[in-house]
């Protein structure tokens, strides 16, 4: 069993400011850097760390060799990776100083999948392994219809939530994974339970997990539904936090353990990600978590 994680991967320039620029507003950052990230990559460097075998496929843009060489020194495997002549992708991240952060993205390389490549990467994957897909990749829809064909449970994180969502075929995803602004744009709400009665309603065979921020997340499974209370923690940056739980949630689904467990372990690495500066460079390691969790 495997996961194979079709994903982004970005240059990271993370502004530290009082507060989100506005509208005709120009102000000064207090620190700027820049960090390796990209949800497609936050998630296999999560995954890799909780102990999950990801192999990373995407597309690699001028600038950006990093980013490969950082998921192999993860020890995530990156033969399906593949070399575009576009740029790297890149994202510019405001953080203010309560841990909040908002997030502007230019696609570059992730938009340059091609069928082909989809097809063939998919070829050495089949029953029992498993795929996971978000929305900063071009071919979403196409990336799920092969993946579900070839019988690998897809697991689906739609963010940045747009309407390239719409044209999924959400029925062939066996785990939606989403926050509670997500929720709301894809079924009018972010309660909890009106959200499950509404993807049960239409999607009667899919797996919800619904981060609440604060107010913790929600699992429900095959009849079963979990509520995990989030962890305290003294939030520096939030910008990876929902990749880590997703990386961490997914290892411990992968290994058969409880739902509850699941959720608790995920939270738990959530929490100490939001801890520290940047996105892949937040995630924490499985020894981390597991003392968190004594």
């Amino acid at each position: 069993m495997k996961i194979l994680n079709f994903g982004s991967m970005n240059l990271d320039t993370v502004y530290q400011v009082a507060h989100f620029v506005g509208p005709g507003e120009t102000i000064s950052a207090e620190a700027v850097s820049v960090h390796l990230g990209g949800k497609g990559l936050n998630q296999s460097i999560a995954l890799a760390r909780a102990g999950a075998p990801v192999y990373h496929a995407g597309c690699v843009g001028r600038g950006g060799e990093t980013l490969s060489e950082l998921l192999r020194e993860n020890g995530v495997h990156t033969e399906y990776l593949r070399p575009c002549g576009d740029m790297q992708g890149s994202a510019m991240i405001q953080v203010t100083p309560d841990g909040e952060n908002c997030i502007l993205l230019y696609g570059g390389s992730n938009q340059c999948l091609t069928e082909e490549q989809i097809r063939t990467t998919l070829e050495d994957f089949g029953p029992g392994d498993w795929l996971l897909v978000q929305n900063e990749t071009n071919l979403l829809a196409e990336i799920v219809r092969q993946g579900a064909a070839r019988g690998l449970t897809v697991v689906l994180n739609p963010s940045p939530f747009d309407e390239k969502i719409r044209t999924v075929d959400l029925s062939l995803v066996s785990w939606l994974l989403i926050n509670e602004v997500e929720a709301f744009q894809l079924c009018g709400s972010s309660d909890p339970d009106t959200v499950r009665a509404y993807l049960h309603a239409r999607y009667p065979s899919m797996n919800l997990v619904l981060t609440l921020g604060t107010d913790g997340s929600a699992a429900y499974a095959g009849g079963v539904s979990v509520r995990q209370a989030a962890f305290h923690a003294e939030a520096v940056d939030t910008t990876g936090a929902g990749d880590t739980f997703t990386g961490y949630f997914l290892t411990s689904l992968m290994r058969g353990e409880p739902l509850a467990d699941c959720m608790r372990t995920a939270s738990c690495a959530s929490a100490l990600s939001v801890t520290r500066p940047g996105a892949a460079d937040s995630v924490p390691t499985r020894e981390e978590v597991d003392r968190c969790l004594i």
